[in-house]
């Protein structure tokens, strides 16, 4: 791969701007902390996407891609797609698109996929064996390193490889093994419980799968997956389907814009 930079033209509407096609400069740690503190959230979400549609690209072999393909591939507009990459300092060369190993690069740099990042899981049931035996967790840098429960029966038996271990072994066993992510899939009574357990242990990213909210301090981040908050979304978004279907009936317009007459 040629080791080169090149500088186009940035007054067009398609791929364009700086580009290296090798990987980007070291940047110091305060320079990378102060660039990822101005992409607003919604973009860091995006990133993540375009960084497994890279990932997926690159394991077949693909070595560039057009704004317009990876837009489409992530499900976003072109345009939008663009302004998300200029935050990290990543533009486009016009006719040629982004190259792909260099754009994983930035995009792991700035999500921070670059520093080690292990997890615990605590409360195995059917949800906890199945993020405990989840392949993508460690194949993108996110290794389970300790699994936890309540109930004695499962005290020493391996799941995914890992042993679990008794939830009362929650900050001893995650301050041994440095873990930076907890998981909690408890029941939604344990949860706040669980979550201190975790902070005194020294984990500031919690991913919480309990339908309550957790009360934690201001430096501790915790993103919640409510299950059925979202299918809820979903339910919201077929009625109003149906319902603008069945005015557009009322209104004279049947099926492909094929006009109904009375």
């Amino acid at each position: 791969m040629s080791r080169r930079a090149s500088v186009v033209d940035r007054r067009g509407d398609g791929d364009e701007g700086v580009t290296t096609t090798s990987k980007p400069p070291a940047e110091s740690p305060v320079d990378v902390r102060e660039r990822a503190r101005a992409i607003p959230e919604a973009a860091v979400a995006r990133l993540a996407v375009y960084l497994r549609v890279l990932s997926g690209m690159a394991e077949q072999g693909v070595t560039t891609i057009s704004s317009e393909e990876l837009a489409g591939a992530a499900g976003v507009n072109s345009a939008k797609l663009r302004k998300d990459l200029s935050y990290i300092g990543s533009y486009g060369t016009r006719g040629v698109g982004y190259d792909v190993e260099v754009l994983v690069s930035h995009i792991e740099r700035i999500l921070g996929l670059t520093r080690k990042h292990s997890v615990a899981v605590v409360g195995i049931g059917n949800l906890g064996h199945a993020l405990a035996n989840y392949g993508g967790f460690p194949s993108r840098g996110f290794p389970v390193a300790a699994l936890f429960d309540i109930d004695p029966d499962l005290t020493g038996v391996p799941v995914g490889g890992i042993p679990v271990d008794h939830i009362d072994d929650i900050t001893t066993v995650c301050a041994e093994r440095e873990v930076s992510i907890g998981v909690i899939a408890t029941p939604p009574q344990a949860a706040q419980a669980v979550c201190d357990r975790l902070v005194s242990a020294g984990v500031q990213c919690i991913l919480n799968f309990a339908p309550v909210v957790l009360q934690v301090p201001d430096y501790v981040e915790v993103r919640k997956v409510d299950l059925a908050v979202e299918m809820q979304i979903l339910s919201f978004h077929v009625a109003r389907r149906a319902d603008e279907a069945a005015g557009d009936v009322v209104n004279g317009v049947g099926v492909d814009g094929v006009v109904i007459r009375p």
